[in-house]
């Protein structure tokens, strides 16, 4: 238990943790399991190209998703970069995609890879979720498809955007990389728009060490994802479209079965986790766990807060640099705006101002299998000492650095 800023390891006292207290830390499953699907696929000696245990990952990934497609691939970015082009869009004119400012930068990466821009919307100050009405103001003439992004397993308004595609003739895609699992209503994340994207990268509730996947109702979508993944080859063996290689091995399909297997009991330590969180967290001025809409389901792979400065008396940067000197590697998700990211720097005349506010403010903090009701606890308690002496943390952190964590 830490009393005062003397408690804090930041300023002498001794980390909360000697093993670090991890976001993402991935979700194993039964490794054993796992192991003996690597024996089957030594077996086989089908180690890629569309082998058993990758149609079997599908299967699985789109019963979840209530589709009746999904085209598995090496990860979730070449996803997007396929769905975006014209491959996937049917030749569609324009060349801007609509995404939030409030996103990871693949989403856009994956645009402009493709040759096209992304256009950057607001988003919601306090979800962070793309904003329907943003979106519709910046719809041009050269506008070619939205991205929605399912922030943190949050649905986005799926119903307004889709019929702000269906009105303007739009292609709209989701980003749903963290939101396998997740729901709009009873609805499951993965048939809205014209096809979805997951991520099953390693720090996903469901990982497949690298791996991502499009799922879709849409039959010829599917068929032509299917040959682009695979170099374009059609099922006859003929090159019928500009491809790529983007196929998911067999290792990396075991690897997402074995952590399929597990998803039951992940969502329900994870649900466990946010509740005692809520809990532990309830009254420390300036601190807000970010709640998810109860009508929705959301696999609270994600804990989220915000922190506000005045009333926390301490920047969320400051916290962060607090919390890691415990051993406590939380994350800033995200530091920075879309528009804000170096590559992106020339797009000045955007207007964001939703997503740069909370962009100083949120904070992941560590859950998952690996995270229990102890560490919770010291979680909580080295951010209550912290914000109870946030001016006298703010003066202190101030002289040690410079003056570089307090922006």
């Amino acid at each position: 238990m830490k009393h005062g800023t003397q408690d804090l390891a930041l300023f002498g006292g001794p980390p909360a943790f000697v093993e670090d207290r991890r976001v993402g830390r991935p979700n194993q499953g039964d490794r054993r399991r796992f192991l003996d699907r690597m024996n089957q696929v030594l077996d086989n000696e089908w180690l890629s190209n569309m082998g058993p245990l990758m149609h079997e990952f599908e299967a699985r990934v789109a019963e979840i998703a209530g589709v009746r497609h999904c085209v598995s691939l090496c990860n979730a970015t070449v996803a997007l970069q396929m769905l975006v082009g014209d491959e996937a869009t049917g030749g569609a004119i324009g060349d801007e995609v609509i995404v939030p400012a409030l996103t990871f930068p693949a989403t856009a990466h994956a645009v402009r890879w493709r040759g096209l821009r992304h256009v950057v919307c607001d988003v919601d100050p306090v979800t962070g979720l793309i904003d329907p009405d943003r979106v519709e103001a910046l719809i041009t003439p050269r506008t070619r498809a939205i991205i929605g992004v399912h922030l943190w397993g949050q649905p986005c308004d799926v119903p307004r955007l889709e019929k702000i595609a269906e009105k303007y003739g739009l292609r709209l895609y989701f980003d749903a990389a963290p939101a396998l699992g997740c729901s709009y209503g009873d609805t499951p994340v993965g048939g809205f728009g014209d096809a979805e994207v997951f991520s099953f990268h390693a720090t996903k509730v469901v990982n497949s060490f690298e791996g991502g996947a499009i799922v879709t109702d849409d039959d010829a979508l599917a068929d032509r994802m299917r040959a682009v993944r695979n170099f374009g080859f059609s099922p006859d063996g003929r090159v019928g479209h500009v491809g790529t290689n983007g196929k998911l091995n067999e290792a990396a399909a075991a690897m997402g079965l074995t952590s399929l297997d597990a998803l039951p009991e992940t969502v329900a330590h994870n649900r466990a986790n946010y509740e005692r969180y809520r809990v532990a967290l309830a009254g420390i001025p300036g601190v807000r766990v970010l709640e998810y809409d109860e009508q929705h389901r959301n696999t609270h792979h994600y804990l989220m807060v915000t922190v506000d400065r005045e009333a926390a008396g301490l920047h969320r940067d400051l916290l962060l640099h607090v919390l890691r000197a415990e051993h406590i590697l939380a994350q800033p998700y995200f530091a920075q705006a879309m528009h804000q990211l170096q590559p992106y720097a020339e797009d000045a005349q955007v207007e964001a101002p939703h997503a740069e506010a909370l962009c100083g403010q949120l904070l992941a903090l560590p859950t998952g299998p690996a995270v229990g009701a102890d560490d919770i606890e010291t979680i909580s308690d080295a951010i209550r000492v912290a914000v109870a002496h946030g001016p006298e943390v703010t003066a202190l952190g101030q002289a040690r650095t410079a003056g570089t964590t307090d922006r």
